[in-house]
């Protein structure tokens, strides 16, 4: 028995889970690519990479896989109903359809599954059945071996490369374990790879000054029903009009206590606790050991998800302000104290709402109805086995992704482009508390949600790549400034990223290159032809064929869309052809190259031009990929705004 087998089988005397690593299993100790953390953003990464080929190695902690969509999350947390990315989509449908198989399209359980109107509920689910769909997902792909029960605590560094990991058993430091591979990624939420790894990373708030970002440092927001000026009623006009689920209100910077100062705090964390109305499924709440109603009564407790499918709702509170900032940077002695502080006042505040007299009969009722699910986090007393990490480490790499990246510039209808966008990001810039304390009837101190604010931005890969080395992806915890963070920290935008991280492990493999040295004009055309909608549109739908819908994805990364809509059935103009065609060819502009590039399309657009026939593109571009017409009336048949975009697409030579 070799070395590493032994390990594997001491491992399992010692209970110790290593899914499909055990002592009967071939055993591997070298792999393409090595994904820390099965968050629903490493699974896509992993899935994705296994997929196109790869040997993938998965770890995870604990012994569940699906990091919080398996731990409480219980809704899509998305502004956008529609296809966004394969894997996502598939996971998606995956939850759906097993609600109407299991229980019937009429049932009630279909129905709470279903997205609402408005609000938080934009599909709805139990963590058990998320587990469900997210481990089946990872155990159908053959490529992916997955480690269960391990940490990182080392990394192996020869120049530019990372060229080894070294693993413990989690809660065992003394059990070593070494694996290498070509590739890595941390899809871990709080970015444990970047310490040892030696990269770059943020923790906290950046100040107001160092990047000009409006609302970034100390910061204090009052709630208004209307816009503050006339300036925010025109962009919240903006806002409405696009194809994403709204959010009501406005909220004003209050000054002069707003200074904008930077510091080391991240927003505050909490529990996604599942609680459950049904008598057969409910258990007791009972009184804790060291229950403190005056510090109980101090906590916030309105926020639920509701309802979840079989009598459920997910609570999303209560959160514990300061105390939290341990979790970041500490081992996991430290963490797992943070965990229990933040559960022990958990159920402690579940107590008081059900108990106290001092809480109006009807919340008492309301919450008397509810106790911990039976049914959920069985192995774990149902206390989920993560609780919610809105914020910890954040990459600074070849890209810092700011608030700018997610506003308008003045006269703009679109955000800002950037022509190796792999993703998009809708969610408003959206920020829980950072340290305790209000001004006057002012929200806690950091809290912020910029609906109307916040615009659909294109998430450059340069952010997901250290400066450091060229084999580390880090498809989570990905460069950007802490406001910003609050519009990107979301399940559907990590797992569109991970995916676009996975084709690009297998695009560094495929090329023999690194992550790094990726042709980025090939990963975005691979996207964009995967159907992954890596730039967002009012009216590009990826999920059916659409002329020019491929090339739209990959042009609007250039400046090729002053505005979210594409228009790829309307009529294209000699003055538009003219302006595409001078930057279709070239390989990856500048993004100021592609901002100047949006200015000079809206100037065609509104241009006075003739609309585009197949005889005057063959005039301006040259040959026509299109079939030579028969019919000499065809060559003065119109080419719409779709059709021309596929033209250029054909013939770019990338």
């Amino acid at each position: 028995m070799n070395r590493f087998r032994y390990f594997i089988s001491t491992l399992a005397m010692w209970g110790v889970a290593v899914s499909s690593l055990s002592a009967s299993d071939p055993i591997k100790t070298e792999y393409d690519l090595v994904v820390v953390e099965a968050t629903p953003g490493g699974i896509a990464t992993a899935v994705r990479a296994a997929r196109e080929g790869l040997s993938v190695l998965l770890l995870n902690r604990t012994q569940h896989l699906g990091g919080i969509l398996a731990n409480g999350l219980g809704v899509w947390d998305t502004q956008y109903e529609g296809k966004r990315s394969p894997i996502y989509d598939e996971v998606r449908r995956s939850i759906m359809e097993h609600y109407r198989t299991t229980y019937g399209e009429k049932s009630p359980q279909y129905q709470a599954a279903q997205p609402g109107k408005s609000g938080h509920t934009n599909g709805r689910f139990e963590a058990r059945v998320a587990e469900r769909i997210l481990t089946e997902l990872v155990h159908r792909e053959p490529n992916i071996t997955v480690l269960k029960g391990f940490v990182p605590v080392k990394l192996e560094r020869e120049g530019r490369l990372l060229t080894k990991l070294h693993l413990a058993a989690w809660g065992q430091p003394d059990t070593p374990l070494e694996i290498q591979a070509a590739s890595y990624a941390d899809c871990s939420y709080e970015g444990d790879l970047l310490p040892l790894a030696g990269v770059e990373y943020r923790v906290g708030r950046e100040s107001r000054d160092e990047y000009q970002e409006p609302h970034a440092g100390r910061i204090y927001m009052q709630a208004s029903k209307t816009p503050p000026d006339e300036a925010t009623a025109q962009m919240a006009e903006k806002h409405d009009r696009l194809n994403l689920r709204q959010f009501p209100g406005f909220q004003i910077i209050v000054k002069p206590e707003s200074t904008g100062e930077g510091d080391s705090n991240v927003q505050a964390f909490n529990y996604r606790t599942t609680l459950t109305s049904d008598p057969a499924n409910r258990l007791p709440v009972e009184k804790p050991a060291d229950y403190d109603p005056e510090f109980l009564k101090t906590l916030e407790f309105g926020s639920i998800v509701s309802p979840l499918p079989n009598q459920k709702i997910g609570w999303n509170r209560p959160q514990l302000i300061g105390p939290h900032q341990a979790y970041v940077e500490g081992d996991w002695k430290t963490r797992r104290q943070v965990m229990d502080q933040h559960w022990n006042a958990t159920m402690g505040l579940l107590y008081f709402l059900q108990n106290d007299p001092s809480v109006t009969p009807e919340r008492r009722k309301f919450f008397g109805a509810y106790g911990l699910a039976k049914d959920e986090f069985v192995d774990n007393g149902h206390r989920p086995h993560e609780f919610y990490v809105r914020e910890a480490r954040r990459l600074r790499g070849r890209y810092v992704i700011t608030q700018h990246d997610f506003m308008l510039k003045l006269g703009a209808d679109r955000a800002p482009a950037h022509a190796d966008s792999i993703a998009f990001a809708e969610w408003y810039m959206d920020t829980h508390a950072c340290t305790p304390g209000k001004v006057g009837t002012s929200l806690d101190e950091g809290k912020m949600m910029l609906h109307h604010e916040t615009f659909p931005a294109q998430v450059p890969y340069r952010a997901l790549l250290p400066s450091e080395v060229d084999n580390l992806i880090v498809p989570v915890c990905v460069s950007s400034t802490h406001v910003a963070w609050g519009a990107i920290r979301l399940e559907p935008i990590w797992m569109q990223i991970g995916e676009s991280a996975g084709y690009a492990c297998a695009l560094a493999k495929q090329t023999e290159t690194t992550l790094a040295g990726v042709e980025t004009i090939h990963l975005v055309r691979k996207l964009a032809e995967s159907r992954s909608m890596i730039s967002f549109f009012n009216d590009v739908d990826v999920s059916r064929a659409q002329d020019g819908g491929t090339a739209a994805l990959i042009f609007a990364g250039r400046g090729f869309f002053p505005g979210y809509d594409a228009k790829l059935g309307a009529p294209a103009t000699e003055a538009l052809a003219k302006v595409w065609l001078t930057e279709a060819l070239v390989p990856i502009p500048e993004d100021a190259v592609a901002e100047q590039m949006k200015q000079r399309v809206q100037e065609a657009e509104m241009m006075e031009s003739p609309p585009l026939t197949r005889e005057a593109w063959e005039r301006i571009g040259g040959p026509s990929s299109m079939p030579t017409p028969t019919n000499p009336q065809t060559a003065l048949d119109v080419l719409s705004r779709g059709d021309l975009l596929d033209e250029l697409l054909a013939r770019m030579r990338w």
